[in-house]
């Protein structure tokens, strides 16, 4: 009995200890969760620093041994050279980027419609052997692709990389507009075929004006692989007809090696691919996840 009141007199912990406790461990992880994302973003930004302050040192103060330190001028000639060499190339890379990711989002979206909604005889098998051109390495198909674009008298330089672009780009696209098409709701496919609408007439009336997030994300998708593309660029284009990748790494190469300029054109070449993610960022993840259930 004695054992039993000292027990009941024991007094208990306040109340208010294990919300400041819990409260405390909520902060300690926030904060933790804050420094593990500063520090990723000082690994991203720290080649981005080199890259900035480099473009603007001289030629005798660009060096590998002065690659952290400020510049003690800062000098605008490697970004007058750069832009003297990448300029040209830059109107060429538009001419290509631009209407191919556009063809490609179209096409992808008008095979994803008939791949999601209209069923026909081997539609799956349709589907697999296009997604199957996601998968085959660049490299294994390009002496093929030379000999072909040659035997079609297809003209090197942008008219051959639109056409290689738009052809190896449609796989993601149908494959994204697929998914994304699975999810519009069968009363409205269903409404449109009471109404004696077609395949066309509903893709055109109904689905397409629901398509934007799709386009959204295809676009920026096709855009940033068109323009950062090097390897087709090297066997199907030059230095004269080629997109801006192959003037910047003519501009990087050379016995005499001109680091400001290539920083600079590095960050001119750049800038495209990063105005088209600030304005339209803000939509490529909804985009993604539009799909991702089905209504």
């Amino acid at each position: 009995m004695t054992t039993q009141l000292v027990d009941d007199a024991t007094p208990a912990p306040p109340r208010s200890a294990r919300p400041d406790t819990s409260r405390r461990r909520r902060r300690t992880a926030r904060t933790a969760k804050y420094l593990l994302l500063l520090v990723f973003l000082m690994g991203v930004m720290i080649p981005a620093y080199v890259l900035f302050v480099t473009s603007f040192k001289s030629l005798g103060e660009a060096t590998p041994t002065r690659a952290w330190a400020l510049p003690t001028e800062w000098y605008t000639g490697g970004w007058e050279r750069a832009w003297d060499a990448l300029s040209p190339a830059l109107g060429r890379t538009f001419a290509l980027v631009i209407p191919s990711s556009i063809v490609s989002a179209v096409l992808g979206s008008m095979n994803g419609f008939v791949l999601a909604r209209w069923r026909f005889p081997y539609a799956d098998l349709v589907f697999t052997l296009m997604l199957f051109g996601m998968f085959i390495p660049y490299q294994a198909v390009m002496i093929p692709l030379v000999e072909l674009m040659q035997g079609l008298n297809v003209p090197s330089g942008i008219p051959s990389l639109f056409v290689l672009h738009v052809v190896f780009g449609l796989p993601i696209c149908t494959l994204i507009f697929r998914n994304y098409y699975a999810s519009v709701p069968e009363d409205m496919i269903e409404a449109s075929r009471v109404d004696g609408a077609g395949m066309l007439r509903t893709y055109a009336s109904i689905v397409l004006p629901l398509s934007a997030p799709g386009f959204v994300v295809v676009l920026i998708w096709q855009f940033t692989s068109a323009w950062n593309d090097f390897l087709f660029a090297i066997f199907f284009s030059n230095a004269q007809n080629g997109p801006v990748t192959i003037s910047l790494n003519f501009l990087a190469s050379g016995q005499l090696q001109d680091y400001s300029a290539s920083m600079a054109g590095a960050l001119i070449a750049s800038f495209p691919t990063l105005i088209v993610y600030i304005v339209l960022g803000r939509w490529f993840i909804g985009g993604l996840m539009s799909g991702s259930v089905k209504s």
